[in-house]
């Protein structure tokens, strides 16, 4: 399992959502589909409408892979933070029970106000 506590996928970048859903579709159970995708240099942040999906892509070859499920029924509280004029970047934290803080970092553009839009349906 990804280690959270000890760190946070950074610069994370948008990617159209049929990448992430090509990554991860031997995951997915009937009835979840894709809403966003995000990709670091190897890594991939996946949000779809039960789960968050976070990849690391491991080896010199990438294909050893972690998948590790952050469920929505698990958050107990989330936070964003926009991108400004000269702070680029925006940010989600989400606390889940058992598992504390996990935090992402998005580069400038990324939709953070539709995926609190997101994470409010399916968690409040």
């Amino acid at each position: 399992m990804i280690d959270f506590q000890n760190g946070s996928f950074v610069k994370l970048r948008q990617v159209n959502p049929q990448d992430g859903t090509e990554m991860v579709a031997e995951l997915l159970v009937d009835g979840e589909g894709v809403y966003h995708a995000f990709k670091t240099v190897r890594d991939m942040v996946i949000f779809t409408n039960r789960r968050i999906i976070a990849v690391n892509v491991q080896g010199l070859t990438g294909r050893k892979r972690d998948y590790s499920t952050l469920p929505y029924s698990k958050v107990q509280a989330f936070s964003i933070e926009t991108a400004g004029h000269f702070d680029l970047d925006a940010e989600l934290e989400l606390w889940f029970s058992g598992l504390g803080k996990v935090r992402f970092e998005f580069t400038g553009g990324a939709p953070v106000k539709q995926i609190n839009q997101m994470l409010s349906a399916h968690i409040l």
